[in-house]
């Protein structure tokens, strides 16, 4: 299977603008999700083409234990990796003008299906950047890291995508990162978590476009989070109760 080509980069200044401006072209529904997710080619007048995952908010199956419009939790994912200052989480934007229905519209990460988790994870390559993935997710409660959910792009850089059930008031952890219990989390990550729950807490300006996606309780639940975090800055063992999503891939 070939690999999917994107013009649009991750670190380009602009990805953000051109996510929440292009025109939309073609949808192509990816298949085998819980929820509608469509592959779009955007255009814009200023940067060319571009490949984004767009999920609308009216495709979501309802879920018992998470609220409607986790296409903001996918938004909120990423601009809480920004006020971490963590490249972990794809561009991910809302869109209220889309085809099928305003949702989320993230930048399209280029990578090798068959590159995942438990691919990536083999020799040590990559174990810094799988281990700051593994403190995002415990910080941001991701009820759903699945090996398939953890990309390579060609310039060697780690993504998080399908972050639509994170920032759950209760304890709600499930992934299959768990190879790096016991690592202690180095120092300068630890003063991002500080500064990213300082901000939060004082809901100070760099901070508003987490707080404005999340319920009080829910804020205050990922301030106790890194509170907990920075008690004790190192990676759990895995949980006694259900801590692995399925399927694994």
């Amino acid at each position: 299977m070939p690999v999917l080509v994107n013009a649009w980069k991750p670190d380009a200044p602009w990805v953000e603008e051109a996510l929440r401006e292009a025109a939309f072209g073609e949808l192509r529904f990816i298949p085998y999700s819980s929820n509608d997710v469509y592959l779009a080619r955007l255009s814009h007048p200023d940067h060319g083409e571009g490949l984004a995952v767009y999920k609308p908010r009216d495709g979501e199956n309802p879920l018992w234990d998470f609220p409607g419009g986790l296409d903001r939790r996918e938004v909120a994912a990423y601009r809480f990796a920004r006020l971490l200052g963590w490249p972990v989480i794809p561009p991910t934007v809302t869109r209220v003008d889309a085809p099928r229905g305003a949702g989320s519209v993230q930048l399209f990460i280029e990578h090798e299906p068959a590159r995942h988790y438990f691919e990536l994870r083999a020799g040590d390559a990559h174990d810094e950047a799988l281990v700051r993935l593994a403190v995002f997710d415990l910080l941001a409660n991701n009820a759903d890291r699945k090996g398939g959910h953890v990309l390579l792009d060609p310039e060697g850089r780690i993504w998080g995508i399908d972050n639509g059930l994170c920032f759950h008031e209760e304890q709600k952890l499930r992934t299959v990162i768990w190879d790096y219990a016991g690592t202690r989390l180095p120092a300068p990550w630890c003063e991002a978590i500080a500064r990213a729950r300082d901000a939060l807490t004082s809901e100070a300006a760099e901070a508003t476009g987490v707080v404005e996606l999340l319920s009080g309780r829910e804020r205050r639940a990922l301030v106790a989070r890194c509170d907990a975090v920075l008690a004790n800055p190192v990676l759990p063992e895995m949980y006694p109760w259900r801590c692995v999503p399925w399927p694994v891939v």
